[in-house]
């Protein structure tokens, strides 16, 4: 009885053992063995990597998975994929099997387009056969979207590369080149010149400026000594004398003011002058007729 017992048990437990790895084989599968499933039916020519327990999706939503995948290479549709959903989904006529890229990475997911949905339209039975369909994949739309703007891209660049290596090439650019090294080394050269003139001469004008400035201040000084006063009126007196000579020497009074004046006075003048210079020129010709002088003290006849 014992031994009954003891075998009962170690059945009990490996019946359990048994459910348990059946459910968490199927739960890791992503298998809700609780709620009823309807199977349905799609062949593809070709599936591109898609493996059992795959997700089928609605709009996004996770309906179901891929339970089998079988295939026959003498058809020319050589894939026969079973899937499952949840019982409450209904699939009308015109549903697609669509089989997609899921993801970036590659993988492939079944996703459900449905048609058109009416009252009176029939629905797929559980185990039919539904129209099949190879979605463009993600990275097929993406290249097909970025490569006409690569192609524009990569034309912009290969004419900004013609025009950069042009203008590298360029006599103009190289003319630009050597001038603004000339001009750098010209600066280079003024810089060096100002710094020495800056160490060398500006202390010298510096100090010639400060002793011009001690001579303006001692000058200053001195001015504000002079008695202004008595200069100016010193300047006065001088001024009236000679207004007092002016006046004179516009009246008849006085030699300089007959002189300036009196015609007569100066008539006789130039007379006396006329008359002394043609003496002059009289005894330069004969000297002899003025002057006497013999040395045995003859007199001439």
């Amino acid at each position: 009885m014992n031994f009954f017992k003891r075998e009962a048990r170690v059945g009990i437990m490996v019946i359990v053992a048994i459910f348990v790895l059946y459910f968490g084989l199927n739960f890791l599968k992503g298998i809700d063995i609780f709620s009823p499933l309807n199977n349905y039916y799609a062949s593809y020519d070709n599936i591109g990597g898609l493996v059992p327990s795959s997700p089928v999706y609605v709009k996004g939503f996770k309906v179901g998975q891929v339970d089998e995948v079988k295939y026959d290479f003498s058809k020319q549709k050589s894939f026969v994929i079973k899937f499952s959903v949840s019982k409450d989904i209904q699939l009308p006529k015109g549903t697609i099997v669509q089989l997609y890229d899921d993801g970036l990475m590659g993988g492939k997911a079944i996703q459900l387009i449905y048609a058109p949905i009416s009252v009176l339209q029939a629905k797929y039975e559980p185990n039919d056969t539904i129209e099949s369909q190879v979605g463009i994949g993600l990275l097929t739309e993406l290249t097909g979207e970025l490569l006409p703007k690569i192609e524009t891209i990569s034309t912009q660049a290969d004419s900004l590369i013609r025009s950069m290596r042009v203008l590298v090439e360029s006599k103009d650019l190289k003319k630009s080149l050597e001038s603004i090294e000339r001009s750098t080394a010209d600066l280079s050269f003024s810089s060096t010149q100002l710094k020495n003139m800056m160490n060398n001469d500006v202390p010298h004008i510096l100090g010639d400026v400060n002793i011009i400035t001690s001579d303006l201040k001692q000058i200053t000084g001195n001015l504000k000594k002079i008695d202004y006063a008595s200069t100016f009126a010193s300047i006065d007196h001088t001024i009236a004398n000679l207004n007092l000579i002016t006046e004179k020497m516009n009246s008849s009074e006085g030699t300089i003011g007959s002189l300036l004046n009196n015609k007569d006075l100066y008539i006789n003048l130039t007379n006396a002058t006329s008359s002394a210079n043609k003496l002059m020129i009289d005894l330069q010709k004969n000297p002899k007729r003025y002057v006497h002088f013999s040395v045995f003290g003859k007199k001439s006849e």
